[in-house]
């Protein structure tokens, strides 16, 4: 291991875990088709937990530790500076990821009008969706609980953060008992008042349930929390002049002690409380975040303490720019399924002219899919490499 490796305050497992997390987020929604996928590469349907189902609660973890490491220069005290930063990039955030949405439909509707309308109408038509527009989401999830994470980190003692994570869990997991909250149907507490608040035209349809609808938001804060509080174990009792090496390796014990606790505080739990992402239930935070922490101390071995770090390079490419990477991944997506081109006396879109004409005919419906999904991710490497060569951070 290099002198400037050691000497290096940065952790650069940090950097790799989030961008694992980000090109998994993109690789896993943009196969070739949704009918063929293989079974690691789906989400669980309802109750369960597949490899799928751990990238998001991993980049909401690795955000917790980045919300630890960046209001420590505010000294964690409450100041104008500070709210104005928080809340102007939760509103950010919120409002890329609802526009990102909002240029899906404006894509879908461009290249598929109403039959017989003229430019102007079908202009109208693509712009004006916003009465069937969904407004939360992945990005809007990102955005309240980084928000809501952030003020409490400024407003509330830290030896006191764990009681309310686990005040969080435990009203969340009331709600889910005592509403039917298990249910797959619309029946379900959160579809309720989902279906209340937001109405159904602004929801994701999947049996009346919003996976990152509004009471799953409770969790997921409590989630970021966690995550907080890992930074702040790992971070907050640095002494001045020790090794970094030392450092490194007490950091690894208390990930993986901590990792080891919930993953399996989660698993134990899943008997009275079942994992569920959709429903983001208390158990899939305990069992996400342990796996998190004990996935980062062994990338803390590997990279910072071992240096084994050349193959490292790819992911490091998304996680400096990570949320700017996944919105780059949704509207790249978006593009190639919505451009279309000549094809056999038709159209066919540039994504469906890849899978279904060049891929599939080769690796087959499933094969074809999977290759496709990272073909996709190489594209946007490619554009994330070159803003990680010339150190281009683009800040959301």
């Amino acid at each position: 291991m290099s002198k400037q490796h050691i000497t290096s305050k940065r952790i650069l497992a940090l950097d790799i875990l989030r961008g694992i997390t980000i090109a998994g987020m993109i690789m896993v929604n943009n196969p070739g088709t949704w009918a063929h996928i293989y079974a690691p590469l789906e989400h669980a349907q309802w109750i369960g937990l597949t490899p799928t189902d751990l990238v998001f609660p991993f980049f909401m973890f690795i955000m917790g530790i980045s919300t630890y490491i960046s209001l420590k220069k505010y000294n964690f005290e409450l100041s104008r500076d500070a709210v104005i930063k928080i809340i102007r990039r939760t509103i950010v955030i919120f409002v890329i990821g609802v526009s990102i949405g909002w240029f899906s439909k404006f894509c879908y509707y461009w290249t598929s009008p109403t039959e017989g309308i003229g430019f102007w109408a079908q202009l109208g038509e693509s712009v004006n969706t916003f009465d069937h527009l969904r407004i939360l989401g992945v990005m809007p999830r990102l955005a309240l609980c980084y928000g809501f994470s952030a003020i409490i980190a400024l407003t509330v003692k830290h030896k006191h953060i764990p009681y309310l994570i686990v005040t969080l869990l435990i009203g969340y997991f009331i709600i889910l008992i005592t509403g039917n909250g298990y249910a797959y149907n619309e029946t379900n507490i959160l579809s309720i008042v989902d279906r209340a608040i937001l109405t159904p035209a602004h929801m994701y349809k999947d049996n009346g349930i919003d996976p990152e609808g509004i009471l799953s938001t409770i969790p997921a804060i409590a989630h970021v929390l966690l995550g907080f509080c890992v930074g702040r174990m790992m971070l907050g009792d640095r002494k001045e002049g020790e090794e970094r090496l030392s450092t490194l390796n007490s950091h690894i014990i208390k990930l993986f002690l901590v990792g080891t606790i919930l993953t399996f505080s989660g698993f134990l739990l899943s008997y009275g409380c079942p994992i569920s992402k959709k429903l983001w239930s208390p158990t899939f935070v305990l069992t996400t975040c342990g796996l998190a922490s004990s996935l980062l101390a062994l990338l803390i071995w590997i990279i910072d303490v071992k240096g084994y770090k050349k193959w490292s390079m790819f992911f490091e490419a998304f996680g400096i720019n990570p949320l700017f990477m996944y919105v780059l991944g949704g509207v790249l997506g978006i593009l190639l399924g919505s451009i279309q081109m000549p094809y056999d006396g038709d159209y066919i879109s540039i994504h469906g002219f890849i899978y279904k004409i060049l891929l599939a005919p080769i690796f087959g419906d499933t094969g074809g899919s999977l290759i496709y999904a990272l073909l996709f991710v190489g594209l946007n490497w490619c554009i994330g490499y070159q803003l990680y060569k010339r150190k281009i951070y683009i800040k959301i």
